[in-house]
């Protein structure tokens, strides 16, 4: 399970890295940014995947004495949930920048932005 979530995750980073570098469509570049922090997510949380083992809550099935051999590591999910976040926030964050930009030269052409070019 775990090498099936680590592959399609690695998947996702390349096939979003090959789309973000070869458009020129700002847009489609945020899409594929977007597609690349999707599999950044899902290789950490395969990464963070224990077979055999349970969700980290200590109840009347998991005793705190047997916690650390029963439990996955809460620390990977935790990093994911804020990476979500954080990516939420950068696509939003593109997406104004992309709207002021079509704005300003009404297209998303990234080759007829040559002011910050030498």
């Amino acid at each position: 399970m775990a090498h099936i979530a680590m592959f399609t995750g690695f998947a996702l980073i390349l096939m979003g890295l090959y789309g973000a570098l070869t458009n020129r469509n700002i847009m489609r570049m945020i899409v594929f940014f977007t597609i690349v922090n999707t599999g950044i997510n899902l290789v950490l949380v395969a990464v963070g995947y224990l077979p055999g083992r349970t969700a980290p809550i200590l109840d009347d099935v998991v005793p705190a004495s047997e916690a650390a051999a029963k439990i996955i590591d809460p620390v990977p999910q935790a990093l994911v949930l804020t990476a979500i976040v954080i990516g939420l926030g950068i696509t939003a964050l593109m997406l104004a920048y992309a709207y002021k930009l079509f704005e300003l030269k009404r297209t998303l052409d990234i080759s007829k932005f040559r002011e910050l070019k030498w």
